[in-house]
């Protein structure tokens, strides 16, 4: 396979491109289910033996591997220069273009002065939590080391994102997009774009992580961004050609827009273009056209945009929402054809505030009949009609402990332990976490500090409201999972709002808001085992505290439900010395 070039004379990589010249091996079965090395370069021992898990090892799909080194870097993203982190001197990172169900066999080595780790946002680890890559999972790479993911994209379509969950590393940079394609036999309900673009937008610092991190640690919240990047700058341009013989007509560029940000929701638009919204994170949804999207922090959403316009350069545009200065990035969409540059004012924001946002939300809506990743219709799967087997209201706040700003959840402000949660389960180590500190309805006691995971068992189809009681935008995350959106409101939640949920046709996703003094409803069904992280995922209520961990379990230990422990899993804490 080789890479090829989209309409905008990007590469695609297929398993035969591999970002700065690292080792790539190709992969196919034979006849005894091994995997088959057709071509290599020289791989160290343990991305080897990684391969050979048999724990891991899936013969059916094709394998793709990458050597990646993270390191520091100075560039001046806003302007100034500022220490930032590279991955294979990139930033923002390598793009992961992959097919669902391919096996990625990833060699992370840290050149960085601290243990490190990489998570994989969306990507739902299939019996496979020991890859997740947060530390409840995972002991972090230590300085000087590596450390080989070896993981599957499983029946997953979409765009999705990766970043550091060490320390306050994500507001250094690190991050990439992961763009997993379909299999050539499952139709998408849409035509094949002409093109495809990936725009990593977000809020960003000029002041550094190192001192951002010590303020947080000090017990300061973080003051206003200084700015909002799109693929690490200010300023690009994407461009695209019009069909010459049918300029009414046009043609159309898939725009993969993800929130990658710290703090703010940021609204996304085109000038003088609608966009027809197409998938959120792996969900294929019903296309209505937009003329703007408010993307929450953790975000994804996918959008055609059509070239039917006069022949000039238009303003792309990622500003911050529901804050009282704005700030903004903006792009340049560059017909090929233009000879005009971008001219007038930058369109603007809509006129919508909070209220609007959430109706705007309430629009997404489930494709029924489209496929994702598997050739089942996405509706064939009544979620509506399961009864729950147990809820879960979670609301945060955000407490000073010991003179300090802390993030809580139901009063319970999460601390990290020097031992993953995953390595203490399987160890049968005592005292590392708590399955009794956190409740599963608020509490209204004084705020505290624990390790703290709530447990649940295999196969649970469970409801979760999110309860925001404060005047901030929330955005929650799940590991592991996509949920079911199924409700928004304003106020306080009780049962007798369930008789607002969509139960027919809301999407999956893994990430979703809640606005101010508002609530959020989900559904998840709970079929993947393993120790999942859910957490706030603007960063800086993640690190003080605004997480916790669900612990899915099944007594019954068998392949079919979870993955033995990887051969090359690191061991730290109480877990160092024990025979895996």
């Amino acid at each position: 396979m080789v890479s090829r070039k989209d309409k905008f004379g990007l590469n695609i990589p297929h398993s035969a491109h591999q970002p700065m010249g690292k080792a790539v091996v190709f992969c196919c079965r034979s006849k005894m289910g091994k995997p088959v090395l057709l071509h290599s370069l020289l791989l160290s021992g343990l991305l080897l033996l990684a391969v050979l898990d048999v724990s891991l090892v899936n013969a059916d799909d094709p394998y793709r591997f990458y050597t990646w080194t993270v390191t520091y870097g100075t560039i001046s993203p806003l302007g100034a220069p500022q220490q930032v982190i590279l991955i294979n001197g990139q930033f923002p990172g390598p793009q992961l273009d992959v097919v669902t169900n391919d096996n990625l066999v990833l060699n992370l080595i840290n050149k960085l002065d601290v243990p490190f780790l990489l998570t994989w946002n969306g990507i739902k680890q299939r019996k496979n939590s020991w890859q997740d890559g947060v530390l409840g999972t995972n002991c972090p790479i230590p300085p000087g080391s590596n450390y080989t993911y070896n993981f599957q994209p499983k029946d997953q379509i979409g765009s999705f994102t990766y970043f550091p969950s060490t320390g306050f590393h994500r507001a250094a940079g690190g991050y990439g997009a992961i763009n997993v394609y379909q299999r050539p036999r499952i139709p998408v309900p849409y035509a094949t774009p002409d093109g495809d673009f990936t725009l990593l937008v977000g809020d960003w610092y000029k002041t550094g992580h190192k001192a951002l991190q010590a303020s947080l640690d000090s017990g300061k919240s973080l003051p206003f961004p200084d700015g909002v990047l799109i693929n690490g700058h200010t300023q690009a341009t994407f461009s695209g050609d019009q069909d010459i013989l049918a300029l009414s007509t046009g043609k159309t560029y898939k725009f993969r827009v993800s929130n990658v940000g710290l703090k703010n929701t940021l609204n996304f638009r085109i000038q003088g273009h609608t966009m027809k919204l197409i998938e959120v994170e792996g969900s294929h949804v019903v296309q209505n056209m937009y003329d703007s999207l408010d993307v929450h922090v953790g975000q994804s959403v996918n959008v055609l945009v059509t070239l039917n316009q006069a022949p000039k350069d238009y303003y792309i545009v990622a500003s911050t929402r529901f804050t009282p200065k704005k700030l903004v990035a903006s792009g340049v969409l560059h017909y090929t054809n233009s000879k005009t540059p971008v001219s007038g004012p930058l369109p603007a924001e809509p006129s919508y505030q909070l209220h609007g946002s959430m109706e705007q939300a309430r629009t997404y809506r489930w494709n029924l009949t489209a496929n994702a990743a598997r050739p089942n219709p996405q509706g064939s799967f009544h979620y509506g009609k399961i009864t729950t087997t147990k809820t879960i209201v979670l609301s945060n706040s955000a407490p000073l402990i010991n003179g300090k700003q802390r993030y809580a959840v139901n009063g319970v402000s999460y601390v990290n332990a020097d031992t993953p949660l995953k390595l203490a389960d399987y160890f049968n180590i005592p005292g590392v976490f708590s399955t009794s500190s956190l409740q599963t309805v608020p509490n209204g006691g004084a705020a505290t500090v624990a390790t703290s995971v709530i447990p649940t068992s295999l196969h649970d189809f469970i409801e979760v409201v999110f309860q925001n009681d404060e005047n901030a935008m929330q955005s929650w995350h799940l590991d592991g999972y996509d949920f079911w959106v199924v409700g928004f409101g304003s106020g306080q939640w009780a049962p007798a709002k369930r008789s607002t949920y969509n139960l027919v046709d809301a999407l999956t996703r893994h990430t979703t808001q809640v606005y101010p003094n508002s609530w959020t409803a989900i559904l998840v069904s709970l079929d993947n085992q393993g120790m999942w992280n859910m957490r706030s995922a603007i960063w800086e209520r993640q690190y003080l505290g605004q997480q916790f961990y669900l612990r899915v379990w099944s007594a019954v230990q068998s392949l079919a439900n979870e993955y033995f422990i990887p051969t090359n899993a690191l061991l730290c804490g109480k877990a160092v010395g024990k025979s895996h």
